[in-house]
């Protein structure tokens, strides 16, 4: 009970006044599906913390990501708040984190950590896995770290998403250079699903301290109709060879 309170006056603090949340109801099976495998949800982390501060992976992502104090930043499949808590770090008091997690276990312990640290800057909240359920006209970036290769709806996830993204805004996706069922993306499936919905990439850098690349994406022009989006053919790689045992 008192985990639930703390998570309501988290959220009442950073989203004043009535939800502005809208799912139009007459998108519902108008999306395409995505022709590739989706990855299973294995854990709520991808790394130790600690592991991952010994390779400055936050402050890096955050420094490409451009993200500076004052800004109000969504961090997607927050999980136990690796990135959370940082991002709260970096835009300070004046900034606002809402961390958002489709698992309502990993949200109400992330809750709980938020409040335990005092964050006052930070919102947690329970997305649903084709609708991260934002405010619209809210942020000034999204964070996506390593959890866009179980999207099993990516084009109506990011069609959802693209309202809450203020003027200038932008969408940071941080994933490895593998293939979906491995717990990675393809930077050329991910660049092309992404345009699918009217995004457009601005940059993409290496990223070896998280474990592959990040890619920066803006919305460009009007978003698309549900039934006007053209999904991304995949082509399947051939099984490996096999050769004779040496002997």
């Amino acid at each position: 009970m008192l985990v639930g309170l703390a998570g309501l006056t988290l959220l009442a603090g950073c989203e004043p006044g009535p939800p502005r949340v809208k799912k139009p109801v007459d998108t519902v099976g108008k999306f395409p599906a995505a022709d590739r495998p989706v990855a299973h949800i294995v854990s709520s982390r991808w790394s130790t913390e600690e592991a991952r501060d010994r390779l400055n992976e936050a402050s890096e992502v955050m420094d490409k990501s451009g993200i500076k104090p004052g800004m109000t930043v969504a961090d997607i499949g927050a999980g136990e708040g690796y990135y959370t808590i940082r991002l709260a770090q970096r835009v300070g008091k004046d900034g606002r984190v809402l961390a958002e997690d489709i698992v309502a276990g990993v949200r109400d312990a992330l809750a709980e950590r938020v409040a335990r640290e005092r964050l006052d800057n930070v919102s947690v909240r329970l997305g649903e896995a084709d609708n991260p359920k934002l405010p619209d006209n809210s942020f000034d970036r999204i964070l996506m770290v390593h959890m866009y290769h179980e999207i099993a709806e990516p084009y109506e996830f990011l069609w959802r998403m693209r309202a809450s993204l203020r003027p200038g805004g932008e969408v940071v996706v941080v994933d490895a250079k593998r293939r979906t069922q491995d717990h990675g993306t393809p930077p050329s499936l991910l660049k092309c699903e992404f345009a699918a919905v009217g995004y457009t990439l601005v940059e993409m850098h290496d990223m070896p301290s998280a474990g592959g690349y990040l890619a920066v994406f803006r919305a460009a022009g009007s978003r698309p109709e549900p039934e006007a989006i053209k999904p991304c053919v995949t082509v399947s790689s051939p099984p490996p060879a096999t050769s004779a045992a040496a002997g």
